[in-house]
């Protein structure tokens, strides 16, 4: 069956085809370790999730490879304002490489709550600066570079189609327009490659190269590593919107500008924000949702998942806590109805449908989830079919949403006495609006492993997953 993908480089829906047949080299983004990732990062993680399980749905060998970005990236992606992780290093009074490691292993427990499958390759920077530093050679060989201030630049002008991926037009632009002047720049687009040690004093993570001891600068880890892994052509690359004009813009042009392969990615993916009530969440605005804040208020993080994928990755996400509720309602429903389908399984009689197709056409198609989820209801809530046929059709479906429904087990809970009271204070608290009392109550109920629930017939009370 055919794959359509919107492609951010052609702006239009493409009809996939790998450049190796049943096989997809597939990179994504993947997390800067210096803070907790909020749930609009996430849900560019679930988008990636969403790509790896369609293609091996579809029988794709599939080599999903994800960076760490451990070193190089400031505070602007465009190479201006502080180390992120240097500065979060000075801020917890930690070395950096604690910081690093210390936010990684948050975020992969993270994405592990979310149900969402680990990358085939993880790969750190700073367990790539060979890698790295050899790339940047290429560049500089191939006469795209000039050495300023200290800092090794890539020379924009000298890349025909810099902007392509952006449609940047850049005899428009003037210079300072979108990024902070930079004194040692030719070209206020021009991006390091190499840092040395007169950007910051100081600097912990530092390497010996040919230009100097330093560290890379952020967009040329991508490049290094998806090269290393994928080789110098490959299917898919993802990330979220705000990266199309720096980021992968910049990344293109350095990789084009080493290997000579056009286009070195086939196809581009890039994912909308999720929009809270004061806007796109940021950590820079120092307000933002963890999932961990979730898990706190009684969410299940596969409520969050369930969330989002009842609307299209292309189209903002508008985030609320009602919103997340009704999603929290229908997964209940959905789990309520798999527990009860699945105690029949074994009666069932074969009735003719074309559920599968219907579904695979969903997700084939540019991965539209909202409409596969539609599938899904369409089958339990058919009296034609077998509980046998719903059953097996929803688990099949379930490789694809990942909302772990084969794993479900009863979660009613009996209480001792003294819960029973303290569920009642907690309640007292609630009517007499001690919201603070209430949440200290809630996190003795997490800590015991239980998930209070608040619903309009009184508070549930539900083992968790977590």
């Amino acid at each position: 069956m055919e794959i359509k993908l919107f492609n951010t480089m052609s702006r239009k829906k493409e009809l996939f085809k790998p450049i190796k047949k049943d096989e997809v080299g597939f990179y994504g983004c993947g997390p800067t370790v210096y803070n907790y990732a909020h749930i609009g990062n996430l849900r560019k993680y679930i988008l990636d999730d969403l790509i790896n399980r369609m293609f091996r749905y579809n029988h794709f060998k599939v080599n999903y490879v994800m960076n760490v970005t451990d070193v190089g990236h400031l505070s602007s992606d465009a190479d201006s304002g502080e180390d992120k992780i240097k500065k979060q290093a000075e801020k917890e009074k930690k070395s950096a490489y604690d910081i690093a490691r210390f936010y990684e292993d948050r975020f992969f427990e993270d994405t592990a709550k979310l149900n969402i499958l680990k990358p085939d390759v993880t790969c750190r920077a700073t367990e790539h600066i060979k890698e790295i530093i050899n790339l940047i050679k290429k560049i500089e060989k191939n006469g795209y570079t000039y050495l300023s201030g200290g800092n090794l630049y890539f020379d924009v002008s000298k890349f025909k189609d810099y902007g392509k991926l952006a449609r940047l037009k850049m005899d428009e632009l003037k210079a300072g327009a979108r990024i902070e002047v930079d004194k040692n720049k030719k070209n206020p687009f021009d991006f390091v490659l190499w840092f040395t040690e007169s950007k910051f004093k100081n600097q912990e993570m530092l390497w010996e190269s040919p230009w100097g001891i330093g560290y890379p600068g952020w967009h040329i880890e991508c490049s290094a590593m998806s090269i290393e892994y994928l080789g110098n052509q490959f299917d898919i690359h993802t990330g979220g919107i705000d990266h199309i004009n720096v980021h992968h813009t910049n990344e293109i042009a350095q990789s084009e500008a080493a290997t000579g392969k056009k286009p070195w990615v086939k196809c581009w993916i890039h994912s909308e924000f999720l929009v809270a009530d004061k806007g796109k969440m940021s950590k820079s605005s120092g307000e933002f949702l963890t999932l961990q804040i979730l898990i706190n208020k009684g969410y299940d993080p596969l409520d969050y998942r369930y969330f989002c994928l009842n609307t299209h990755y292309r189209k903002p996400l508008m985030f609320s806590f009602e919103a997340l509720d009704s999603a929290r309602n229908a997964r209940e429903r959905l789990n309520n109805k798999i527990l009860e389908i699945r105690k029949n399984v074994g009666y069932s009689h074969k009735t003719k449908n074309d559920y599968s197709i219907k579904f695979k056409e969903s997700v084939n198609d540019d991965l539209n989830l909202p409409k596969a989820l539609a599938v899904l209801w369409k089958v339990l809530d058919d009296p034609e079919l077998g509980d046998r046929e719903k059953y097996d059709l929803v688990m099949d479906f379930d490789s694809v949403l990942g909302l772990g429904l084969e794993d479900l087990e009863e979660k009613t809970v009996e209480l001792n006495e003294k819960d029973k009271k303290l569920i009642l204070e907690r309640e007292t608290a609630r009517k007499n609006k001690d919201w603070k009392k209430a949440d200290e109550i809630r996190n003795i109920f997490i800590k015991k492993g239980y998930i209070l629930k608040d619903t309009p017939k009184g508070v549930k009370v539900e083992k968790s997953n977590i």
